[in-house]
């Protein structure tokens, strides 16, 4: 399967989105694409599925569309609930039709085979039953079944009917259909968007693990680095190429800008040399036709372009804190939250300085926390204490996002009307709000403006105690990476509730996690609680195997020798079976490698390669890499193999 974009280009209402598209999508890639917000991420998305909407592009290659092997695009938004009468689990179930019909003619086969023991019909249940096997039969309904899990519904919900689910449950659903169809390219966009953290852990498996074409925009940074092997970005209406992760995407960028930036420096001072040359001896005699070869030797050079600064615009804030807190700044002892019945009981304490991140699941008590600690709901039970000259700045994202017919400027002026014209729009101005921009509407502002707004109304208070309820919604990757560096400045408290793993390992020192049957204080980062799950996840299997060895070693002494021979021969066919489909594995596994070591070979012998050291060094990393891989697999092979004689 190939799908490639080549000098493409995309204009809405006569505006041009993307100026020059080169574009491809291979088998089983996992691509990012990047870029901040307005750059044309989405729209890219779209003109995947709808070709029309592209043209021709700036570039000097031909524009041309191709798709090879007629692929099959999934894409969320177009993925409908098509009848809100039939429940989650009949809606769910559409997706294995090809699945639940040959599973059905399996158990009409078994039924007619109890009075017809004919071998036609034996040969059409063995046919069945491989064709079942090849298709994922016996793995499809723990596969659902995990996926409604991980998505946040219960076992009840699989019997509800679409019309009883929200707005949003109907948007997962739809999402977890898609997910499961397994289509030939899938389309996500922001698809960490309203999951916590549980539910993106079991999506990066999940697509880690998809045997096809992925294209994802997101702004989680942690996310692309576990899934994806190639980057995209826009930037100036133009789309460039990285392998690697996002984390290699942005050490490359920055090494690729550096080069050609002194490449660029040092042939602009070789042609101010030259043209040195030229203006001192171009009128002697004797010099004149050095001069002229001088004059061709700079019209022959192939010319490197100035570089493109990184679009790194962004906010900053130079705000001071009014006065500092006393070293106890939150002391709460068994305290009970919740709206109409108590949902946790919590117990933590909290010192001046310290950066706090509460995470968890949806709906379990990580908001509602928050809302007791600034006195917009009351607790329930236990206690709870702010510290001597504690002052609160609190983003709530639904508050923030609210709109309004006032401007940026008066909305602001309102909150602070001491200060002069200048000092507001210089205060807006460290938040991104220029000249004309501080008259724009509140209603017209996009979502990343609306927080922008927020927060610079919440910093320029002065606050020593930052209470934010997911800060980093709506904003790109640049914006989060802004807000990182101004919390990590501030040298106040910070309470903030966040789904972005990457953001919460960055700026918080410890954790409140949240979970149904409680709530657990943590002292250090996301990265050092990761450790310590997987370190308890691995106890617990070893505890769980060694149980289920000593239930199994009791259960042997009660079965009978007969019965022991027999379950002894299911068992080692089954085992067989299982070797069979690893090695069957490995030899697709080989093939594909062989493939990619043939189209390597064929790169490096490129003489273009042979000018370029630094992409001749990756591409002999690459053959090497390969060639170790290879050797591993062939390795296990023919363990394998002796297993099986």
């Amino acid at each position: 399967m190939n799908f490639k974009i080549t000098n493409g280009s995309i204009d809405l209402d006569g505006e041009t989105i993307i100026e020059e598209i080169n574009f491809e999508i291979r088998d089983k890639e996992k691509i990012a694409i990047v870029g901040r917000n307005g750059a044309g991420k989405s729209t890219l998305l779209k003109a995947i599925i709808n070709n029309e909407m592209l043209t021709e592009g700036i570039g000097e290659d031909k524009f041309n569309i191709i798709k090879e092997g007629k692929p099959v695009i999934g894409y969320l938004k177009q993925m409908e609930l098509e009848d809100d009468s039939c429940t989650m689990l009949e809606e769910i179930l559409k997706v294995y039709k090809p699945i639940t019909d040959l599973e059905n003619k399996i158990n009409r086969l078994l039924e007619e085979m109890q009075s017809n023991s004919s071998e036609e019909l034996a040969k059409e249940y063995s046919k069945s039953m491989d064709r079942f096997d090849f298709l994922g039969g016996y793995l499809y309904k723990k596969e659902y079944e995990t996926a409604i899990s991980k998505f946040g519904f219960s076992k009840e919900d699989k019997q509800k009917r679409i019309s009883e689910f929200s707005g949003g449950q109907r948007a997962k659903i739809a999402f977890i259909k898609l997910l499961l169809s397994k289509p030939d390219i899938l389309l996500l966009d922001e698809p960490t968007n309203h999951l916590d953290i549980t539910a993106i852990e079991w999506l990066e498996q999940y697509l880690k693990q998809y045997p096809r074409a992925i294209v994802i925009v997101s702004h989680d940074r942690m996310f692309l680095n576990k899934i994806v092997n190639k980057v995209y970005e826009i930037e100036y209406g133009v789309t460039t190429s990285y392998s690697g992760n996002y984390s290699f995407f942005e050490q490359q960028k920055k090494v690729n800008y550096e080069k050609q930036l002194k490449d660029y420096e040092y042939q602009q001072k070789e042609i101010k040399r030259l043209n040195d040359i030229v203006t001192r001896f171009k009128y002697k005699p004797t010099k004149a036709k050095m001069a002229m070869s001088k004059l061709k030797q700079i019209e022959r050079m192939v010319k490197v372009e100035m570089p493109n600064r990184y679009d790194l615009t962004t906010f900053k804030t130079n705000f001071i804190i009014n006065k500092q807190s006393g070293r106890d700044v939150i002391y709460a002892k068994d305290l009970e939250i919740g709206y109409d019945k108590s949902i946790q009981k919590i117990s933590f304490s909290l010192y001046r300085g310290q950066k706090l991140a509460i995470i968890g699941e949806n709906g379990i008590g990580k908001s509602t926390l928050l809302k007791t600690i600034v006195g917009a709901i009351d607790k329930l039970g236990g206690s709870f204490e702010l510290g001597h000259n504690v002052t609160i700045g609190y983003f709530d994202q639904q508050i923030a996002l609210s709109d309004s017919d006032e401007t940026v400027f008066d909305n602001f002026s309102k909150c602070f009307p001491q200060l002069t014209t200048t000092e507001l729009r210089n205060s807006l101005a460290a938040f991104m709000f220029y000249g004309d921009d501080v008259f724009k509407k509140i209603s017209m502002l996009s979502g990343g403006e609306k927080v922008r707004l927020a927060l610079c109304k919440i910093l320029k208070k002065g606050p020593n105690l930052l209470i934010l309820d997911e800060p980093t919604n709506h904003m790109d990757i640049v914006g989060k990476e802004s807000l990182e560096m101004l919390l990590k400045e501030y040298n106040g408290t910070i309470i903030v509730v966040s789904h972005d793993r990457f953001f919460i390992n960055k700026i918080a020192d410890c954790l409140l996690v949240f979970k149904k049957e409680n709530v657990q204080y943590f002292d250090g980062t996301y990265e050092k609680y990761e450790e310590y799950e997987e370190s308890l996840e691995n106890e617990n299997n070893e505890c769980n195997s060694q149980i289920s060895g000593a239930i199994e070693s009791v259960k042997n002494e009660d079965v009978d020798k007969k019965s022991k021979q027999s379950m002894n021969s299911y068992l080692m066919q089954k085992e067989k079976n299982k070797i069979n489909a690893k090695i069957k594995k490995l030899e697709r596994d080989i093939e594909s490698l062989e493939n990619e070591l043939n189209e390597l070979n064929t790169a490096i012998s490129d003489e273009k390669i042979y000018s370029d050291y630094e992409k001749l060094s990756e591409l002999q990393q690459k053959i090497e890499d390969v060639n170790n891989t290879i050797e591993e697999k062939m390795s296990e092979w023919e363990k394998l193999q002796n297993m099986l004689n």
